[in-house]
């Protein structure tokens, strides 16, 4: 029975609940034993049929985007699925030791406080352009959190003494339990303010 499956034979992921509705169709907690699709789902909506582990893991590869800008490119988490699904491995780890429960459900919580729901685009009217508040897709505000969680743990990793997995655990945890220090929360709430002014 595939349902048996543990995800790399550690975590049993069939108990997980999203607690936000609006989510629910975005998270894909399918238990698969090796999280590796080797970028079959590029399709419209195929990321919704990717673990969310591994989408954890894809962003890590892309550490250095800020915008349009390669801001930095952190070296060691480019490229090989092996290293970055162990540094993501190793952040769950970490977070399990530390919060004693499940750290796919965590990731899960952190993902549903980070994800914000109204965003701003510019609209234009009549030759000039004005800021319009919009509501964000679920796979989009899955993206983003998932964005928004490894900017901040690439933030605190880079050119310090900590691991990047280390980094990763901490910005999970903080973002799951509404920690102001966590770049993910910071990022939702300046994108809410925005919508909010521009109504």
């Amino acid at each position: 029975m595939t349902e048996k499956f543990k995800i790399f034979d550690k975590w049993d992921i069939t108990e997980i609940e999203v607690k936000d509705s609006g989510l629910k169709s975005a998270i894909n907690l399918e238990p698969k034993l090796a999280l590796k699709t080797h970028g079959r789902n590029v399709v419209k909506f195929g990321q919704v049929r990717v673990n969310i582990v591994e989408r954890l893991m894809n962003k890590l590869a892309l550490a250095g985007h800020r915008g349009k800008k390669h801001k930095f490119e952190v070296g060691h988490a480019t490229g090989k699925y092996s290293k970055n699904m162990k540094m993501v491995i190793d952040a769950l780890e970490i977070v399990e030791k530390r919060k004693e429960e499940n750290p796919v459900q965590v990731l899960v919580r952190a993902i549903e406080k980070a994800a914000p729901r109204d965003e701003v685009t510019v609209v234009e009217y009549g030759g000039a352009r004005y800021p319009q508040a919009v509501d964000v897709s679920p796979i989009r505000r899955v993206n983003l959190a998932l964005k928004w969680l490894v900017h901040g743990s690439g933030d605190k990793a880079f050119g310090k003494k900590k691991k990047l997995a280390q980094a990763l655990a901490e910005e999970i945890m903080m973002a799951a339990d509404e920690n102001g220090d966590s770049l993910a929360l910071r990022k939702k709430k300046e994108s809410e303010a925005q919508a909010d002014s521009a109504r």
